[in-house]
């Protein structure tokens, strides 16, 4: 009896490994040449894009610790996020938790009372519309804090973003530890990527790469076989299939599949690093106001810029991107004293544009695709979670969930 897990980014990932756990044989089918999906590395060792975790991405995180590369996973920025803003040149930290926002060094910008309020509002079961309206009395707290917030969480401009889906984040943000940010010490690959598979693969999963799916053959309203084009996979009475794949390939593969009708970019440009040199074996992470760049990740092996919910970015070229963010990103360097050589001219760079990163989470009611949509096929996938943004915790949830619905109909 064996579940059949098609597409190998983090939630069939997430999801092998709850299957192996409850005793289930497994087989991953991944229709790129590597496991990973949005989160994988790229062909030079970069990843796709930056992507962070917080403490309160607790699913996340135990699935780092169940596959054994919870260590490669470190807080860079412990004494608050620093963050330059480009309006004014002002250099500062902010802290992610309100709990330290006692200290005026640490404090967002535009925080106030009413603002703070307005914000815990959106923790409440209230009827979901816009959080840039929603914030329009307080402006500098809106433009300071809440904007990068909102874009790094729903990928989607704050002007449009669900004030629902901001307020199941802002949920999970007030136990102890909630707000710390982790980031990959090396990428993708070698902290999440690679152990995953390993820990899959010496539970007795297997994976296969460069397979897509062309068809799922039913009989009697249920899978009986798995199309590859060049091959077949036959389903017996007790197998089943793990449909892991964004939501586009999905509704491939069931026509009648409700999925987003709409969603965002992300823009992620890679700079190769010079000028190296001592005490530059520390992971930085930066924020910047007012500026093309909203996060840069820098590593001793490279930098990396994050544009989130970036429409104009994704219809820029290479060309006049990359000098811009360059610029930008060497002023906040140099603005807090990052160790190494900023030059002025901007070193290689790769641009990657994940056109339809995620789902635009607008207001209004949450898709809830069915969790079964036959009796042996289950749906996981980050746009599948009704309640989070589509991230990795959303993906984790997702497979482990799909996991459980599965095994629960199985026999045993």
């Amino acid at each position: 009896m064996t579940v059949h897990i098609i597409g190998a980014g983090v939630a069939g990932l997430a999801a092998g490994l709850a299957l192996l756990k409850a005793g289930r044989a497994v087989a991953l089918h991944e229709a790129s040449p590597q496991a990973g999906g949005r989160c994988r590395a790229l062909p030079d060792g970069t990843d796709n894009g930056t992507h962070a975790l917080l403490g309160a991405n607790r699913a996340a995180l135990g699935f780092l610790a169940a596959i054994g590369a919870r260590e490669g996973w470190v807080e860079p920025e412990p004494d608050g996020l620093p963050v330059l803003d480009l309006r004014d040149g002002r250099a500062f930290r902010v802290a992610l938790s309100p709990f330290a926002w006692g200290d005026p060094a640490l404090r967002p910008p535009g925080l106030s009372a009413g603002a703070l309020l307005a914000l815990a509002k959106f923790a409440l079961p209230l009827p979901d519309r816009a959080v840039g309206p929603a914030l329009a009395a307080h402006p500098e707290f809106l433009r300071g804090f809440v904007d990068p917030l909102v874009v790094a969480a729903l990928n989607t401009p704050v002007e449009e973003a669900s004030a629902r889906r901001l307020g199941a984040v802002l949920r999970r943000l007030g136990g102890r530890g909630a707000t710390r940010l982790f980031v990959a010490r090396r990428g993708l690959g070698p902290d999440l990527v690679a152990p995953a598979v390993a820990a899959l693969e010496a539970g007795g999963a297997r994976f296969r790469a460069g397979a897509r799916l062309r068809r799922l053959v039913t009989q009697g309203g249920r899978v009986a076989a798995l199309d590859f084009g060049e091959d077949a996979v036959a389903l017996g009475p007790g197998d089943a299939v793990l449909l892991a794949t964004p939501p586009w390939e999905s509704q491939r593969l069931l026509p009648h599949l409700e999925t987003p009708a709409a969603y965002a970019p992300i823009v992620n440009l890679h700079f190769a690093r010079q000028g190296q040199g001592p005490g530059e074996e520390k992971v930085r992470f930066l924020g910047l106001l007012a500026a093309l760049c909203q996060w840069v990740l820098v590593r001793p092996e490279g930098v990396s810029v994050t544009v989130s919910a970036g429409d104009a970015a994704a219809r820029e070229e290479q060309e006049s991107l990359a000098p811009r963010a360059w610029a930008e990103l060497r002023r906040a360097a140099l603005a807090f004293g990052l160790a190494g050589e900023w030059p002025e001219a901007p070193p290689p760079c790769r641009v990657v544009k994940e056109r339809r990163a995620t789902p635009r989470h607008l207001p209004g009611p949450a898709l809830r695709p069915p969790l079964l949509p036959l009796p042996n096929l289950a749906l996981a996938g980050d746009w599948t979670e009704p309640v989070l943004p589509a991230t990795i915790e959303a993906a984790v949830l997702s497979g482990q969930a799909a996991a459980r619905a599965l095994h629960g109909r199985l026999p045993s």
